[in-house]
């Protein structure tokens, strides 16, 4: 099994990228199974093979420890964290090539908390894969397009897998900015020309920001990708394929 965690700040598409891929998956003869990790989502847009909200339901933590969403949230997280073993349990019952992990809505939830870690863990590190998410919207100046970055990169860092970046929703984007958002993940010395040109203010800080996502390897190359025209899913494909197996498609093996 490879396991594909699906990550990103909240409204970044993970829910609907899970279903899509997934759908994706089994229509190209790949056996896949969506996981549901948030325990506080009201509606998905797919059936989970495992659902988090069998052992943890966030309105039954509200009521019983007195807590507002947000503090049961986290009292969630550390409670997914314990229920490791029984989730990992319940997905070996299934012999699929590819478990699609959807995350809880707040990045730091399963990024910055025990949770994230333990699970991957759990299921193995050398068998897993970061998907990280990145909205246009929050991506279309260099400053922002670098905080993006930095939050891939940290979590990379934190759960200590490999990372593909998506670029999701590119349907919701005029052509113009999708070519520059895509550019600057294709061109790191564009992207930091025009982050010293329009930040230089901060020049010393930016410079420092870029170098540290270059030392720490992270992947600013993206994969455009489209949870209504399927656009890029297989490109997705691919990338998972290239890290696992160098490129060698797995029907083949």
């Amino acid at each position: 099994m490879i396991y594909v965690y699906f990550v990103g700040t909240a409204g970044s598409g993970k829910s609907t990228v899970t279903h899509s891929f997934n759908e994706w998956c089994k229509r190209n003869g790949y056996d896949a199974i969506p996981v549901n990790l948030d325990p506080g989502v009201k509606k998905i847009p797919y059936s989970p093979e495992v659902d988090i909200r069998e052992w943890i339901s966030l309105e039954e933590v509200m009521k019983e420890y007195n807590l507002g969403p947000n503090g049961a949230q986290v009292v969630c997280a550390d409670m997914l964290a314990l229920n490791a073993s029984e989730l990992e349990e319940r997905i070996r019952e299934y012999r699929a090539d590819y478990v699609l992990f959807d995350t809880p809505g707040q990045l730091e939830l399963f990024a910055f908390r025990s949770a994230g870690k333990v699970i991957v863990e759990q299921f193995g590190v050398e068998k897993s894969v970061i998907a990280f998410l990145i909205e246009p919207s929050l991506s279309t100046t260099p400053a922002n397009f670098v905080s993006q970055l930095m939050l891939s990169a940290v979590t990379q860092f934190r759960l200590g897998t490999a990372t593909v970046n998506l670029l999701t929703k590119i349907d919701m984007i005029d052509e113009e900015a999708l070519k520059m958002i895509v550019e600057w993940g294709k061109n790191p010395d564009s992207l930091y020309e025009e982050l010293m040109n329009k930040s230089s203010m901060y020049s010393q800080l930016n410079e420092g920001i870029m170098n540290v996502i270059k030392e720490m390897e992270a992947q600013i190359n993206l994969i455009p990708i489209s949870s209504i025209t399927w656009e890029g899913m297989e490109d997705l494909y691919s990338a998972i394929q290239n890290i696992f197996y160098g490129g060698e498609d797995l029907e083949r093996r």
